[in-house]
């Protein structure tokens, strides 16, 4: 079973993320930001990932120590689910409508982290929810799954859809790579024999 469990803890937050790869996409989700508990439901959903995450944070002073440290404890249960990456399909891409929105992802699970992040969100709050804070939660899960990351719009004016858009693409391009290839299954796709 290729799952993880990873607790953070800091002045800021408390996290606990579950994580199960080979999942049927359940989640429950309580970070105590309504906006990123549906962003991570439907990551969830069409990763079919088995996610489950609590966070206790500071949201009184804002919601930024909550998202970044949710992403960078979801960042460290995709690394250490994946383990030493035997037999990952390691890349995945994905392009995503989401009505008059249009999101590419791709991302290699190399061992390097970078994000390249090209989302024009054209207003600053979605509800109550920052719209800046998307850079940072994947900046936070880049940094500790030590994947590259490459969000980019195609079209789009909608904050929302445009969001939205982003996790669904970016979870059906992690399903992608994170899965089993069987014709490799006992290799690590590198040539240099690790990732």
């Amino acid at each position: 079973m290729r799952a993880a469990e990873v607790s953070r803890a800091t002045a800021e937050t408390a996290i606990t993320v579950r994580l199960e790869l080979d999942g049927k996409g359940g989640s429950d989700i309580q970070t105590g930001v309504g906006f990123l508990d549906h962003m991570l439901q439907l990551f969830a959903k069409h990763g079919k990932f088995d996610l489950d995450v609590r966070c206790s944070g500071d949201t009184y002073v804002d919601d930024h120590h909550t998202v970044e440290d949710v992403g960078i404890a979801l960042g460290e249960a995709f690394a250490k689910a994946l383990g030493d990456k035997k037999g990952i399909c390691r890349y995945g891409s994905a392009i995503i409508p989401m009505d008059e929105a249009l999101i590419m992802t791709a991302v290699d699970f190399s061992g390097r982290s970078y994000l390249g992040f090209a989302l024009d969100i054209p207003t600053a709050k979605v509800g109550t929810f920052d719209t800046e804070l998307v850079e940072e939660f994947w900046m936070g899960f880049t940094r500790n799954a030590a994947c590259n990351l490459h969000i980019r719009q195609l079209a789009g004016t909608n904050s929302h859809h445009i969001i939205e858009g982003a996790f669904k693409s970016a979870a059906r391009s992690m399903r992608e790579a994170v899965k089993i290839d069987e014709a490799f299954a006992e290799e690590i796709p590198s040539t240099k024999g690790v990732l």
